[in-house]
């Protein structure tokens, strides 16, 4: 029974196996564009196979393929186009995104080396600071003298009648001892020689020597300025008005800046001539050349200047006025209160937008203003700058 029985069922089963396998060879035949494209969806496992049929089965696999190559090649082509034309940004910005950690990267380099070079930069600054100690200080002594008596000026300009006396001559006897001071330590170098356009006392005259005698001949001009505003303070207000005042600050503000556009020209020139004074002849030729560059700059600043400086001279002459005086009945109309300092009219005057304000209070506004305070009409066609007694802070080099 056990031999029937397996007689019976073995063809079965190998009629079974034999129909599984022509099936899979005919759904692999019938579907070879999908299993090309999709293969691996459907996995069938037989354990064992009959060797014809299995190669049977990788024959037709291989015509199988083989035809369904030619379509499956077409759509891999398209995808792998779409594929290229999806990835194209992703590159971009791959590329974008190296090069911005290429710079981060630098940024970091360049700090490490920073960070590494920062002792012997710091050497370095304190043998140049020795160096250079004497120089040092004395331009931050007199910078800070500067700023403290330019802001101390302009507020006492601002208190007008009600400055202090006592301040201003502080501040004058205080500038010019500075001066007195300092020519007086460096008598021996003859430092105030190029007040006048001549030459100080040095025996070699370097690039920091240069500077040196420049700044603080600039700042010693500042200073004489200052004291001339001062002496205009100290001025009782019967003799000359807070109007007047104002007029003479712009004045002696313009020809301080007229004079120290002068002032460095000699001692440059000489500089820039002396390159090739002990030189060959390129040498000559080239300290020549840069000596009249340097003129025919300093030939244009002077015609900038000058139409400044007649400008201010006109308006210091003519003293214009911006309105009329105003009368009782206009200056009630407005409950006899400026809008400016909020309080009754002193000297009131009469706009031509038909407003009213104080007269020092509407001239100290066009200071700075040309228009109206309350409906911004144009007033005055320029800006009269310096009346409120300040000095300039810019450094005159060359």
């Amino acid at each position: 029974m056990q031999a029937n029985s397996s007689q019976l069922f073995s063809p079965s089963g190998t009629a079974s196996s034999e129909a599984i396998s022509a099936s899979q060879c005919v759904h692999t035949r019938s579907t070879g564009e999908g299993s090309c494209l999709h293969s691996g969806d459907v996995h069938i496992q037989i354990d064992s196979i009959p060797k014809e049929c299995a190669e049977n089965l990788s024959s037709r696999n291989t015509k199988s393929g083989a035809c369904s190559w030619t379509h499956g090649c077409g759509h891999s082509h398209l995808r792998s186009h779409s594929h290229s034309e999806v990835r194209q940004p992703d590159d971009t910005a791959t590329e974008s995104g190296e090069n911005g950690s290429n710079s981060f990267s630098e940024f970091c380099y360049l700090f490490k080396w920073l960070q590494k070079s920062l002792p012997y930069i710091l050497i370095l600054g304190v043998k140049l600071v020795m160096q250079h100690i004497t120089g040092i200080s004395l331009g931050i002594g007199l910078l800070t003298t500067f700023i403290y008596a330019n802001k101390s000026i302009v507020n006492q300009v601002f208190l007008r009648e009600r400055c202090s006396k006592i301040q201003c001559a502080w501040l004058l006897v205080f500038l010019a001892g500075s001066s007195v001071l300092l020519y007086y330590t460096f008598h021996s170098q003859s430092l105030y020689y190029s007040l006048i356009f001549l030459k100080p006392t040095l025996d070699h005259l370097s690039f920091w020597e240069i500077l040196w005698i420049v700044g603080i001949t600039d700042f010693i001009l500042k200073f004489i300025f200052m004291d001339l505003k001062c002496l205009i303070l100290l001025v009782p207000s019967f003799i000359m008005p807070f109007k007047s005042k104002g007029f003479w600050y712009m004045l002696l503000e313009e020809l301080c800046q007229y004079y120290r556009t002068f002032v460095p020209i000699p001692v440059w020139f000489r500089y820039l001539i002396s390159y090739g004074a002990f030189g060959n002849i390129t040498r000559w030729s080239l300290g020549i050349l840069l000596a009249l560059l340097y003129l025919i700059l300093k030939l244009l600043d002077f015609f900038r200047h000058l139409r400044a400086f007649r400008q201010v001279l006109r308006v210091f002459f003519t003293r214009p006025s911006y309105g009329v005086a105003a009368s009782k009945r206009q200056c009630s109309d407005v409950d006899d209160i400026c809008s400016i300092c909020q309080a009754e009219f002193q000297k009131p005057i009469l706009l031509i937008c038909q407003h009213i304000f104080c007269e020092e209070c509407i001239t100290l506004w066009f200071d700075r203003e040309k228009t109206c305070p309350l409906c911004r009409t144009v007033i005055s066609d320029h800006i009269n700058k310096w009346k409120d007694g300040s000095t300039s802070s810019h450094l005159q080099i060359y």
